[in-house]
């Protein structure tokens, strides 16, 4: 078996509310239509597809020992994903006010700090190991990025909503290979970001358009020598689905193009794996179905 894919970043127990619109802000009574508790967090959707794929998945967050933190980590190792966890005062939690039309407010009901250690020396040869390294926006991540650089890994991140000027984001920027992406703020055209990323030294940037697709930008391998600006589009549709909740989608996208791009799929052929997978996610209302079984099937953790 091959070495694991190490990811860092957040993995949460959150609460889901459905509402038939999201509150105005004044005060009001509203009815949920629905609610339940799930896990939640980008790495721990990212990690739940790649073990579903088959691929062995180290995944690096900050769990403490509560109510909250058990159900997470139960709820993962059931899934297949390995865990190098640290341990925090409390596990990050969310209350996600949801509405059917997509729209969400994510409050953070407790957020762990990062206790600012370097990697153990396990973390550190994992990642010299790994296939690619997985940095997810989070302080203990950004902590990580000088560890994951000299591990000489392929460095993938998610900036998520990034709106073209936030500093936060730059340093995940300035590290990664390959950037992913949505349009929810970069304006009514993301190809100027992505073409700015590529030609600072990513391979390749990808992002997400909801239910257009997706788009990505790289260097043209078959341009001219003398054109070594000129760049190349890809771009791939959605997979038609009936859409129950859209938590996930993303993270489930990105690991369906990173596990296909590591079985030596060309690009277009990868965020078609991406989209196939996403696909699947809109299917349930959990970060991936996986957890149909082991949250809603009677195998859900104590």
């Amino acid at each position: 078996m091959s070495a694991p894919i190490v990811i860092s970043g957040p993995a949460a127990w959150n609460r889901i509310v459905y509402l038939e619109h999201l509150p105005e802000p004044v005060p009001h009574m509203q009815f949920a239509l629905d609610d339940y508790e799930t896990v939640g967090g980008t790495s721990a959707g990212k990690s739940l597809g790649l073990a579903s794929l088959g691929r062995p998945v180290l995944l690096h967050t900050l769990i403490a020992g509560d109510d909250e933190g058990r159900r997470v980590r139960g709820a993962l190792e059931a899934s297949g994903v390995g865990l190098a966890s640290l341990p925090a005062a409390r596990t990050e939690s969310h209350l996600n006010l949801m509405a059917r039309q997509g729209e969400r407010v994510s409050l953070y009901l407790s957020a762990p700090a990062d206790p600012g250690t370097p990697p153990s020396a396990d973390l550190a040869q994992a990642m010299a190991d790994a296939p690619a390294i997985v940095l997810d926006l989070s302080e203990r991540s950004r902590g990580l990025i000088d560890a994951a650089r000299r591990a000489g890994r392929p460095i993938w991140t998610d900036i998520h909503d990034y709106d073209g000027s936030a500093e936060f984001h730059r340093p995940f920027i300035e590290a990664a290979d390959w950037i992913f992406m949505n349009a929810d703020r970069i304006g009514d055209d993301p190809r100027p970001f992505m073409e700015e990323f590529v030609r600072g030294g990513a391979s390749v940037v990808v992002c997400t358009l909801g239910a257009r697709g997706a788009i990505a930008i790289d260097r043209d391998a078959d341009a001219d020598a003398d054109a070594d600006r000129r760049l190349r589009l890809t771009e791939v549709a959605a997979v038609p689905v009936d859409v129950l909740d859209t938590n996930g989608a993303g993270d489930a996208f990105m690991a369906g193009v990173l596990d296909a791009h590591l079985a030596g799929a060309s690009l277009v052929d990868a965020l078609g794996a991406g989209a196939r997978h996403a696909a699947t996610v809109l299917t349930t209302r959990h970060l991936h179905p996986v957890l149909d079984r082991v949250l809603d099937g009677g195998a859900q953790p104590a």
